[in-house]
């Protein structure tokens, strides 16, 4: 069985970018390998404010079907003089996206862009953290399988759910983890077969 792919290519005609799927019932849209190649996301989107940060989250797709592959992108802002933490050798709670379970839903890792670190005198502490405004990127399959098919047979809509879990700190202070919900509500269509 063939492995469905596609390659992303520049002007010159290089391959800057290729994305296989595992299973040919499962495909990336093309908006979600958009977004994964840092175009704007065009589905629905949510947006949110801590004492801080602010985030702007938007999925690839409004249109989603059992097997697609989408994107959320998750544009984070630290308020001034504020850091959040990137994965890296600490034991602070890193910055992530949390999707609910569900049993139509298989979730990929996020994707980090690289960070930066930020030295802590007091404690003579270097971590990986975000400072700057930085993007974040879920990838979500609905699933195709008969199972998932009969959980989503005759729904017209889609909700998807999630957290933003973070950790921040300033220059003095650091602060509790936080969690930020996120929801986005995709319209359904049936897996259309030739």
């Amino acid at each position: 069985m063939p492995y469905p792919g596609t390659f992303i290519l520049d002007p010159a005609g290089r391959v800057v970018a290729r994305y296989f799927e595992a299973a040919y019932q499962e495909r990336s849209t093309v908006a979600s390998i958009l977004t994964r190649q840092g175009g704007a996301a065009g589905g629905p989107g949510v947006t949110a404010s801590t004492a801080h940060l602010t985030v702007q989250a938007a999925a690839s797709d409004q249109v989603v079907a059992p097997g697609s592959r989408l994107s959320i992108a998750i544009e984070i802002t630290p308020q001034r003089s504020m850091h959040v933490y990137a994965p890296g050798k600490h034991t602070y709670q890193v910055v992530t996206f949390r999707p609910a379970g569900q049993p139509w839903l298989k979730t990929h890792p996020l994707t980090y862009p690289a960070s930066e670190i930020y030295y802590f005198a007091p404690l003579d502490e270097r971590v990986e953290t975000y400072q700057k405004p930085f993007t974040l990127v879920q990838d979500l399959t609905i699933l195709a399988t008969p199972e998932a098919q009969k959980l989503l047979a005759g729904q017209t809509a889609l909700t998807i759910r999630g957290t933003l879990d973070y950790q921040a700190c300033d220059d003095k202070v650091c602060y509790a983890p936080t969690s930020v919900p996120l929801t986005f509500t995709f319209d359904l269509t049936p897996l259309l077969r030739p």
